[in-house]
Parts: C-alpha cells; structure tokens; sequence
C-alpha cells in the first residue's frame, strides 16, 4: 500500500502506543487461539476474492519478485523507503518486487484483458513506522487491471467485491468475527461509496486531511486527484489525476489505483519531469512508443491491512503468522 498525502502514515496510533505483535513463538496459548482465528479469517478472504474475480472473468496470473522493472514509487510525498532491496543475477542488477505495476500493464495489454495476482511487495519502511499500526516491510497486494475499463467500472467492481465479501463473513465466518468482537460492530458498507476530492480535502483541512476524514467516516470512502507516479492517467489540460484511494475507517489507505498512461509521448514527459529513469523501463517505453500499451485501469488491494479492518486488529502484524514490522527482525 503505498501513495499517501503529505502526513498519512499514524492512521492507528499518533504515538508508539500500538503494540508491537511478538513473534509465533512467544505467543501464550491464548493469543496463539486468536492468530489462528485471524489466521482463519484470512484464509476465507483470500477464498471469497479470488472467486468473485474468477467470476467476473479475470485471469490468475503467478507473482514477479525479482524484475529490472519494478515500481519506481516515487514521486510520492510521503514515501517512507530506508532502502530498496536489490541483487546481481546472472550478471544483471534485479530488485525485489514493489509492486506489479508494470507487470500488469504489459499483461493486461498483450495476453490477459482482465487479470488478477496476489503479489508479495517488499517495501523496508523506516523504523518509526513500526508504530502506525498499519505498515509491514513485506504485504500481500491482491492486484488486478482490465483493459478499456474506466475508473468508474473499477469503484463498481471494488465496491461489489468489498460489500459481498463483508456480507459472506458475517454469514460464514460468524463464530470467528463473534470470538474476535467484530460481528456486531463490522458492518456490511452501503455501495456507492462517499468520494472525496483529494485537492478539495487539502484546501479544507490542510496537510492533516487523512486524519480528519478518518475520524469522521464509518464506512470506507474513495478519495481521487491524486498526483503520482507516471503510470496513473494524468489530464494536463485540467490539472486533474484519473484514479482513486480506498480508505477504511482507522485504518487509512487500503487500495490505491487509477486510470493507466498508454501514449509513450505523455509517459515519456511525465518520466522526465519526475525524475524517473527510463532506462529501468526500456522494455515497456518501447511497447508503448509501438503503440502496444493498451489503455487499462485497475487497482492493488492490501491483503494484511483489509483483513486488520475486517478483525479489528491492533497493529498489522497481528494478521501475519510471521510478523514483518518495520525496525523488528524475527528468527522466522
């Protein structure tokens, strides 16, 4: 989960109150009950999304993690990476997968037109994150796109998938939600959701914004405009991001995703304003410079902070059977 305003990250905990989740090992016999009843829920959210995409028509493509092309993340304001994790193979410097971004465009436009993967992203945030409550070094992205869809078609098909899947749990995994304290108090969300204009919000609420929505809604809410990288579709004319951020109620950014770039000139400029190095991308500018970039939309969901909202969980890591909090090295 990435792309956050100016100060979105303490969302859970404005201070290193949130407890830091101890590793499978030293967990009593109570609290490991708990992680397997978490443990359980996950396993049927995992079960209910990637059915609800099977049936809607996407494929289920395998994850990439080592790449020379990966997410450059950046420019984000409020990107919070101590390090980037990268390796020589055969000869070729490769980093772990940030997210499949790229991956995605090149599939969804040449082989697959609706796809899905449930990618693992390594992302060594700094230590003071540990304590927000909602970061991990390593998470699970559900990351889907579709060719020619708008971002209208993608908000339909998020909050379909969001509304049905919190309906399926409170009928299936009843006795789990009522062991956890969240059958009564998760509801199931009324579509559509509220959106919110992410320029509209600053003006209103200055850089703080995320936490005044936050501490306002009951239910998740979209927030779009959102100045990022150069793969989300950008209206130079209006001054205007095509894509979108769901937020959950505590805990903040659950899915970020948008519109695509497909014309090599408009990405090619938004590489060279931003900084981005194009040789890292020279297999995808030269699809697109061969017009073979496809128009797409779609979006990456993380898993461990969607099922943290689902079980009322603390800090992230309690979702985890091997906590990765940034700043905390475990054996496992």
């Amino acid at each position: 989960m990435k792309h956050e305003a100016a100060q979105r990250s303490m969302t859970v905990s404005d201070n290193k109150t949130a407890l830091i989740p101890k590793p499978l090992e030293k967990l009593s016999e109570v609290e490991l009950q708990r992680k397997a009843c978490i443990s359980k829920v996950m396993t049927y959210t995992l079960r209910c999304l990637t059915q609800m995409f099977l049936d809607e028509g996407f494929e289920w493509l395998l994850p990439v993690v080592f790449s020379k092309s990966t997410d450059p993340l950046w420019p984000d304001p409020n990107m919070s990476i101590e390090k980037r994790v990268e390796i020589e193979l055969y000869g070729e410097s490769v980093r772990a997968t940030l997210s499949m971004i790229v991956h995605k465009m090149v599939a969804c436009s040449l082989v697959h037109s609706k796809l899905f993967i449930i990618s693992p992203n390594v992302r060594i945030e700094r230590r003071e994150r540990a304590y927000s409550g909602i970061h991990a070094y390593e998470f699970t992205q559900f990351d889907f796109e579709a060719r020619n869809a708008s971002t209208s078609d993608i908000r339909h098909l998020v909050e379909k998938v969001i509304s049905g899947l919190i309906l399926n749990l409170k009928k299936n995994m009843h006795d789990e939600l009522a062991y956890l304290g969240r059958l009564e108090s998760l509801t199931v969300p009324k579509a559509p959701f509220k959106v919110y204009d992410r320029e509209e919000l600053a003006k209103a609420f200055g850089a703080r914004w995320e936490q005044e929505i936050l501490s306002e809604i009951s239910e998740p809410v979209w927030v779009v405009n959102i100045p990022r990288e150069f793969y989300d579709f950008e209206d130079f004319d209006k001054g205007f991001w095509d894509n979108y951020d769901l937020l959950l109620p505590r805990y903040g950014e659950v899915l970020s995703g948008g519109r695509r770039e497909w014309e090599y000139s408009k990405i090619v400029r938004k590489m060279e304003r931003d900084g981005v190095r194009k040789e890292n991308f020279d297999v995808f500018l030269k699809l697109a410079r061969d017009g073979k970039i496809k128009p797409s939309a779609g979006a990456g969901i993380g898993i461990e902070r969607l099922v943290a909202w689902i079980v009322g969980a603390r800090h992230i890591g309690e979702t985890q059977l091997f906590p990765k909090i940034p700043g905390f090295v475990y054996s496992l």
